[in-house]
């Protein structure tokens, strides 16, 4: 068998299905299998997977046991010549699969691969190439460095900037959204560590190729679409974390004898300091158009008391500060469900709630604000 194409999936039922169906297509009269490892989804991913694609081998974990060892697991049951991680927000071309083996196998000491990779607007993914994340490296990434110049030799060098896009190269990092590994170069530097449970690992395992006397490369003659960001939401305070600590560990695993105590207070700073910004656009980011609603009711509120001499509504103390206590809570309640929809990937809450469309979630903090203008115009009348 040439080919094992291994998916692991995550509440990402849609984008999973159109994945298979292009890998499908790319597998056409080749010899190979198809794994989808589901790291217990709530979506009906398993049951899609079961009722459309019968061909696949399917693995329903009882727990989300991470990427690594939801990799491995399919790896060890695999029997093919080549092994391709694939993330399930991507599409491959047809011709994919055929051009990337018949570069394998005329570079035996390729043991690693990964192609150039585009998104849904057809930019191109500078993760499609990296180089080794050193203590210097890391550095130039995490301050910024590596943005402001991209295409420098030394502050570029985390995603290889001086390297054309469109040739042929061997790297030293390859990503895990479409990571094809020769079989027999797994067998002699080990499969995925699994103390990363998610980021970091495709780092891991690409270093410990070439430390084992083998090759990356990268192969931009085949190309794949990656949805960058549909598993995992990047602006999280959570991601922040996560992959930061992922760093972490990969630095204790590897940098050990090179200064560990400087290089984790570094990698320290950056969580605390990319935390602090996550929480920052969050907030604005959430609390934009109530603060917006909430100024409208004021200058309403102003004017009418400029224009009248009395108010337009007579409400009583006690169901006045009960509609005020309402919009403040309902102000303050709009930004945090909106953190919510933003971590579940909802556009509007007519994707949550059957028959009320997208209009709710444009409405709800006026809704909600509503109270507070009747509490400011009762205010301006009695002062």
């Amino acid at each position: 068998m040439k080919l094992s194409v291994i998916i692991v999936n995550y509440n990402v039922k849609a984008y999973l299905e159109q994945c298979l169906r292009s890998v499908f297509e790319a597998m056409k009269g080749m010899d190979g299998e198809v794994f989808v490892v589901d790291n217990l989804s709530t979506d009906g991913s398993v049951e899609m997977v079961l009722e459309k694609f019968p061909g696949v081998r399917l693995i329903a974990n009882k727990e989300n046991v991470g990427f690594s060892r939801a990799n491995n697991q399919a790896i060890r049951a695999s029997r093919s010549e080549f092994v391709l991680l694939l993330n399930p927000d991507t599409v491959v071309g047809e011709d994919v699969f055929r051009k990337v083996i018949a570069f394998l196998e005329a570079h035996p000491k390729a043991g690693g691969l990964g192609v150039k990779m585009i998104d849904g607007r057809g930019k191109f993914l500078p993760e499609s190439k990296r180089g080794l994340p050193t203590p210097t490296v890391a550095f130039f990434k995490i301050t910024g460095l590596s943005r402001v110049f991209p295409k420098s030799r030394l502050f570029g060098r985390y995603h290889l900037g001086h390297l054309p896009e469109n040739d042929n190269a061997p790297i030293e990092i390859l990503s895990g959204a479409c990571m094809f590994l020769r079989k027999s170069t797994l067998d002699q530097v080990g499969l995925l560590d699994e103390n990363f449970f998610m980021y970091g690992e495709d780092i891991d395992l690409s270093y410990r190729i070439t430390l084992g006397g083998f090759e990356n490369w990268y192969f931009p003659d085949a190309r794949i679409i990656h949805y960058k960001g549909e598993s995992t939401k990047k602006s999280s305070v959570n991601y922040v974390f996560v992959f930061y600590n992922a760093m972490a560990i990969f630095a204790r695993k590897h940098f050990a004898r090179r200064g560990p105590q400087l290089f984790s207070l570094v990698i320290r700073g950056a969580i605390y300091l990319s935390a602090a910004a996550a929480l920052v656009v969050r907030f604005l980011s959430g609390a934009l158009l109530p603060m917006l609603d909430l100024v409208l009711l004021v200058f309403v509120a102003y004017r009418l008391e400029r224009s009248h001499g009395s108010p337009p509504l007579e409400i009583g103390p006690l169901v006045l500060w009960a509609l005020a206590a309402a919009g403040i809570m309902g102000f303050f309640g709009g930004l945090v469900m909106s953190a919510i929809k933003r971590d579940l990937g909802v556009k509007d809450w007519g994707h949550m709630i059957e028959g009320h469309g997208g209009m709710l979630d444009r409405t709800d903090s006026l809704v909600f604000a509503a109270p507070i203008f009747f509490h400011i115009v009762r205010y301006f009348w009695t002062v």
